[in-house]
């Protein structure tokens, strides 16, 4: 009876676990855009992470809003991939999209 108590227990834990992950949306400041076409650099950066669903960059509010799988990748390798295209970056706010 323990055993089942325990499987169960352990399954709702795991099934909370999983309502955490998924699609996520994080806003990345990248105060180091210069010019028009920088975005288009760094969009093209952020799309080849795996994971990345959608990357929108904006040179007028110097950021980028990228929605992606975070059961794939993480804010963590979006900031890396923006700074190895030449723009560092960092997270401004994180949301989940529901």
């Amino acid at each position: 009876m323990k055993l089942i108590r325990w499987i169960a227990v352990a399954g709702l834990a795991a099934g909370s676990l999983a309502a955490q992950a998924g699609i996520r949306k994080v806003e990345l400041t990248v105060p180091t855009m210069d010019c028009e076409t920088c975005p288009i650099t760094i969009r093209i950066a952020l799309q080849k992470v795996p994971g990345v669903k959608k990357a929108v960059v904006s040179y007028e509010r110097r950021n980028a809003i990228v929605t992606y799988d975070d059961t794939t990748t993480n804010v963590g390798a979006l900031t890396r991939a923006t700074e190895q295209a030449g723009y560092p970056s960092f997270e401004a706010e994180a949301k989940s999209v529901r």
